[in-house]
């Protein structure tokens, strides 16, 4: 399959492609929102699935930028990753539905939409995403994926959530105040309480 125009976008530092991420519209068959949290990793990072090389398993994160890595995490929850520079993905971890929320509700059996896609796991389900997505690009039909407009000044960040390697990293980013993250965002050192 050729590049697509968009994969630009991707094919850059994985911190950089996380934070340019806040903001951006994110579809799987017209099903998506806004994404309102991501997590970077990085090659050498000791949390990434490619830190010991590469492996039939993470093969997808040495594919094109742009391109889908979904895994299966602890057996139960498919997770969705834009794959970014040779060995580096970011993890797509909250959206805020925008549309097909009926769907989202039915496939999460669930009403509240804040909740409907507050976790990478609850994501992949409430927008159908699956294993016979790996490896397809995030910027060309059947997803759907335009940039972000946010400003700068509204993305926080802070540590990744669930790890026991490299857990000092601030990898993590949201949008402030976004009431559709997997968790708050810890308040800065001194500063007044609760950012996101």
């Amino acid at each position: 399959m050729p590049p697509d125009r968009g994969s630009d976008f991707f094919a850059r530092d994985a911190l950089v492609v996380a934070r340019a991420l806040i903001g951006a519209r994110l579809a799987l068959n017209t099903v998506g929102g806004i994404i309102v949290e991501t997590e970077a990793y990085r090659p050498d990072d000791p949390a990434s699935h490619a830190y010991r090389g590469r492996t039939p398993r993470n093969a997808p994160m040495y594919g094109a930028p742009g391109t889908a890595y979904v895994y299966r995490s602890y057996g139960l929850h498919w997770c969705l990753n834009a794959v970014c520079l040779p060995g580096s993905a970011v993890l797509i971890r909250a959206i805020q539905p925008q549309s097909g929320i009926v769907e989202m509700r039915d496939r999460r059996g669930m009403d509240d939409e804040r909740l409907l896609c507050s976790g990478p796991g609850k994501l992949c389900q409430a927008l159908g995403i699956d294993g016979s997505h790996n490896r397809l690009p995030l910027t060309a039909p059947p997803f759907e994926f335009a940039p972000s407009r946010t400003d700068p000044a509204a993305i926080v960040s802070g540590r990744r959530i669930g790890l026991t390697k490299a857990v000092e990293f601030e990898w993590r980013f949201g949008l402030a105040g976004s009431a559709y993250l997997s968790r708050r965002f810890a308040p800065p050192p001194g500063g007044p309480g609760g950012s996101a």
